[in-house]
């Protein structure tokens, strides 16, 4: 068995993002948005364009908006557009070695969440979960419906719903073998841990089952150094993982990610600043890097 210790960084969001609260609905709502200043981004659209494609008023628009991204849409914009994508790949040219220094206003904006991250034995990545008992269920998130799996060893399984979420086969995919029960109330406190940054004061670290290769496992672990509110490109974690010349495969072993959020592959982009595909869409993606982007700068 390999297990690793790692340190993710996250910021209290507002009340409205917490799971059960108005956060996923938000979500829903305003990714039409997102989509639509993510494909303009380069003509900056304002308010009232916006506003009128999600069939809101100016006022009512504004108010949901930044009551979900912390920040108005004309700010959020700033932050998903490629010039800022190249500014944040400047300024963490060394960002694989900066985990400890996040450089936030200060220690009280944020806290620690320890994550521990152990591998499927081969014997059990070939047994395909045979004899591995899975719990799951689908919780809000500030990013949309979540699917959140979980095993005796550790959570197992986050997806986001992409189109229509077929919770099975996302899971008997990677788990063929194993036994698997919609559990709402098992994995309820799990979703609270992971989406309400307050619960992680206290208690044990995270633990993160995944069945992979070894080649994916260090891309894994490579992400898990990635600070909060940074970004690299797949030729940094490729070089990160002593494969300089492996971006493509480093790019598929991020496609196969199998803990969405928690092993943080959305903060990944191309080269030149754009946003690159992402398993769970690039509206997602785009959503996720403009949320820490915002509270980051605060």
């Amino acid at each position: 068995m390999r297990r690793i210790l790692a340190r993710m960084i996250l910021i209290d969001p507002p009340a409205a993002m917490l799971p059960g609260r108005s956060g996923a609905r938000d979500y829903d709502r305003v990714a039409r948005a997102i989509e639509y200043l993510r494909i303009h981004a380069a003509r900056q659209p304002d308010l009232v364009e916006v506003a009128r494609h999600t069939h809101l008023s100016e006022h009512h628009f504004q108010r949901l908006f930044t009551r979900w991204a912390g920040v108005s849409p004309k700010r959020f914009l700033q932050y998903i557009t490629v010039e800022s994508a190249k500014a944040r790949l400047a300024a963490s040219a060394n960002v694989l070695d900066l985990a400890g220094s996040v450089g936030l206003s200060g220690p009280g904006r944020l806290h620690d969440l320890f994550v521990t991250m152990e591998a499927a034995s081969p014997g059990e990545f070939r047994a395909g979960g045979a004899g591995l008992a899975i719990r799951y269920g689908v919780h809000d998130s500030p990013f949309g419906a979540a699917l959140i799996a979980t095993s005796a060893r550790g959570v197992c399984g986050l997806h986001f719903a992409q189109g229509r979420l077929d919770h099975t086969a996302l899971l008997t995919r990677d788990w063929p073998r194993a036994k698997l029960m919609k559990d709402h109330a098992a994995t309820a406190p799990i979703a609270e841990r992971i989406f309400s940054p307050l619960a992680f004061r206290t208690g044990a670290p995270l633990a993160l089952l995944v069945k992979g290769s070894n080649f994916q496992f260090r891309v894994w672990r490579a992400l898990l150094a990635l600070p909060f509110g940074a970004v690299a490109t797949y030729g940094n974690i490729a070089e990160r993982i002593g494969k300089p010349l492996a971006a493509r495969a480093v790019g598929n072993a991020i496609g196969a990610n199998p803990v969405a959020w928690l092993i943080p592959c959305h903060r990944v982009i191309r080269e030149s600043g754009e946003l690159s595909r992402y398993r769970w869409g690039a509206d997602r993606k785009a959503a996720m890097l403009g949320w820490e982007a915002a509270r980051n700068s605060v």
